[in-house]
């Protein structure tokens, strides 16, 4: 940002000290205000919306910032009035001395400073966010158990297909006239072994079904002008869960 932009926001900043073990936002609350830290710290966690068995939690030192919804939220284009929740609950780990930026504020200098929109800001605004490193985290996961399960459905696949070269080989020497007399033994272990096959059949073919679908990460929000910036839908690990 240039100096003129820098400016303006440095002239809307409010000091801020907030107490050890206060909450400065909880996860589901409306985001009032961007707090910049100066000193001290706080934990940002989150459980995205209740998600069973889901957490993430990390630690904000000065130099860091939460309430980034804020920032979303004020660079929509007509956006709604009502203030966005926040998507983590912060609690102050010592005394937290920082620089509020107010909604309000906010919403001013982005009107007045188009500058703000710009696809630079987009990426930084990503690489500093700690919600959208929880995200990448859980995207990666996600795409490793897919990987996983594509990898085990491939093995499923050459031991059906192994299974069938040596059926063929068997009918073959059984069409010559040999084996004769360990005929109806080997039929009972065709039969088992086929039945054995087609479980692992159906299960590959359902896991090669579940591993191509894919995960939207953007919302469709084609009317609006920073679609890169809304959280992603996240993907549901109970798809990917080991049988």
């Amino acid at each position: 940002m240039d100096d003129q932009l820098l400016d303006a926001i440095c002239e809307r900043l409010l000091s801020s000290l907030n107490t050890k073990g206060s909450y400065i936002v909880r996860e589901g609350d409306p985001v009032k205000e961007m707090l910049f830290i100066i000193r001290g710290s706080v934990d940002s966690s989150t459980t995205d919306g209740g998600r069973s068995g889901f957490f993430n939690s990390i630690t904000l030192k000065p130099g860091d910032f939460c309430g980034e919804e804020l920032l979303t939220w004020a660079l929509i284009p007509a956006s709604s009035l009502n203030l966005p929740s926040s998507t983590r609950t912060v609690k102050t780990l010592s005394e937290v001395e920082a620089f509020a930026l107010r909604a309000e504020d906010l919403k001013f200098v982005s009107s007045q400073f188009k500058r703000l929109h710009s696809k630079k800001l987009q990426h930084a605004f990503r690489y500093y966010s700690h919600q959208w490193r929880a995200w990448g985290a859980s995207f990666i996961q996600a795409a490793w158990r897919r990987h996983r399960k594509r990898q085990l459905a491939m093995k499923l696949l050459e031991k059906e297909n192994l299974y069938y070269e040596n059926v063929m080989e068997l009918e073959d020497y059984e069409e010559s006239g040999g084996g004769e007399s360990s005929m109806g033994l080997e039929e009972d272990n065709a039969s088992h072994g086929f039945g054995a096959t087609f479980l692992a059949s159906k299960f590959a073919a359902n896991t090669k079904k579940g591993a191509v679908k894919k995960v939207t990460m953007i919302p469709d929000s084609s009317s609006l002008k920073m679609p890169k910036m809304f959280k992603p839908t996240m993907p549901d690990f109970s798809t990917f869960q080991e049988d």
